[in-house]
């Protein structure tokens, strides 16, 4: 039986998982779907631009993704009785820019790939394992080889872990919240940059 205070560590990282499945997972797999039976072709021979087509693949998501984040944080705190120390806005925009990097990888995988396979493969390997096991969710980063520590650097989910925990265990703590999220508003920027270039109106 989990003990409170491994509750209290383990299910704040549990929305990362629940966060990187709707946002990344979920948008690679819809997106290529279109590009094998060809919808996109269809958008192409219209007059909307590449932002528009954008931003009509990701605000659903975005929507599914913070009703998501509701569902998880309501369940911390009534069925895990996991306190919330911190702000719940500031909550919701560190869930927010995370949800942004995860839709900003789903869309550019499944833009380069345009195949479901290649799409949940190549997404479950860069998002989700490590998610799982190189952001501080189950194992503490402090605790891994030098390397290790280094290679987690690279992916956004470790930002976000820390950064929930921080919130749910400590509060506002800003010295750790704030780097946190310049780096996930830094990744969400170049992430969609990618993907409104690679949802460029032309077909390759």
């Amino acid at each position: 039986m989990v003990q409170r205070g491994q509750r209290e560590f383990l299910v704040p990282g549990l929305i990362v998982l629940i966060m990187t499945l709707i946002g990344a997972l979920l948008t690679s797999l819809v997106i290529a779907r279109e590009w094998e039976r060809g919808t996109f072709e269809a958008l192409f021979a219209t007059p909307v631009r590449p932002v528009e087509i954008l931003l009509s693949k990701t605000v659903p998501y975005f929507v599914m993704g913070m009703f998501g984040l509701v569902l998880a944080v309501a369940g911390s705190q009534f069925l895990f009785a996991v306190p919330l120390r911190g702000s719940l806005w500031l909550l919701v925009l560190v869930s927010s820019l995370y949800l942004l990097v995860a839709l900003g990888m789903g869309l550019v995988i499944s833009s380069a790939t345009k195949s479901q396979f290649l799409a949940s493969q190549i997404t479950f390997l860069v998002t989700f394992l490590p998610a799982t096991l190189l952001s501080g969710f189950i194992f503490d980063i402090r605790s891994m080889p030098w390397g290790a520590q280094i290679v987690t650097s690279i992916f956004p989910a470790r930002y976000f872990v820390s950064s929930l925990q921080t919130l749910f265990l400590a509060g506002d703590v800003w010295p750790i919240i704030l780097p946190n999220a310049l780096v996930l508003a830094g990744m969400a920027a170049l992430l969609m940059a990618m993907a409104a270039k690679a949802t460029r109106k032309r077909i390759d």
